[in-house]
């Protein structure tokens, strides 16, 4: 598999994408675009799993991951929902434009997924299919719930808190009344439901299968249910799982 670090430059953006392919062809009528979760990055093996799987059997694929504001490589040190928007946009414009897709998939985990459904809600779905997996859905909850006790008055009165793991990334209440206003759970999504794969592990410690569920019954949306698997995976045998059913919903019989 061959591997390019690249950044697109636009509008006073810079997003810092890998781009991952089979062949050494400069364009692809097939890009996957792989978002990552809340704390993750572009370089996460699961993406890179994902992109050998997904190159090995379709050569002429690409996949293209990216880093959302304020992770990985990226300059930005507060995190603002109009800015991932931005980000997913510039991502998708430049596989159809530099990249010559005429298919973009999508296949997004945790925050990733959240962020995937509020997009196309606010701005239409432009992607041949999409995979979402531990799918954060209460996403305003599940931020504030990254604040420390101690900070949570901080944030009340308006000011700019601090949360992540490794990096840290400043938040403020206006974020969360964002995630709140694009509360995906309340938004229809019948109109693209049959290209919609949603994967969820039963014992999910962030959010519960029984969110999942009502959400994909809610939109007639397929769920895979995987048994006994966590909210990141870990089970190398429930990402292989996850993985290998991605490859197959994006197959080109299924366009």
């Amino acid at each position: 598999m061959n591997t390019k670090y690249l950044d697109i430059n636009q509008d006073g953006y810079s997003v810092r994408c890998k781009l991952m392919c089979g062949t050494n062809a400069r364009q692809h009528r097939r890009v996957v675009v792989c978002t990552h979760g809340f704390g993750g990055n572009k370089d996460i093996t699961s993406i890179q799993k994902f992109a050998e799987k997904e190159t090995g059997k379709f050569k002429d694929d690409a996949v293209l991951a990216f880093d959302w504001p304020c992770h990985g490589k990226d300059a930005r040190k507060k995190l603002e929902l109009a800015e991932c928007f931005e980000y997913l946009k510039l991502v998708v414009d430049y596989a159809r434009g530099e990249l010559g897709a005429s298919f973009v998939y999508n296949y997004s985990v945790s925050l990733g997924a959240f962020l995937t459904l509020a997009y196309m809600h606010q701005f239409g779905n432009p992607f041949a299919r999409v995979a979402l997996r531990s799918t954060g859905l209460d996403m305003e909850r599940h931020m504030r719930n990254n604040v420390s006790p101690a900070d949570l008055p901080k944030l009340e009165r308006g000011r700019e808190v601090e949360v992540g793991f490794e990096r840290k990334m400043k938040i403020d209440q206006r974020l969360l009344d964002d995630l709140a206003a694009n509360d995906v759970r309340k938004f229809e999504y019948f109109d693209w439901a049959d290209g919609i794969l949603m994967l969820h592990g039963t014992e999910d410690e962030y959010i519960p299968i029984a969110e999942a569920r009502k959400f994909a019954d809610n939109n007639v949306i397929e769920l895979v249910e995987v048994e006994g698997s966590d909210h990141a995976f870990r089970n190398p045998k429930n990402m292989d799982l996850a993985i290998h059913t991605v490859v197959e919903f994006f197959s080109p019989q299924g366009k």
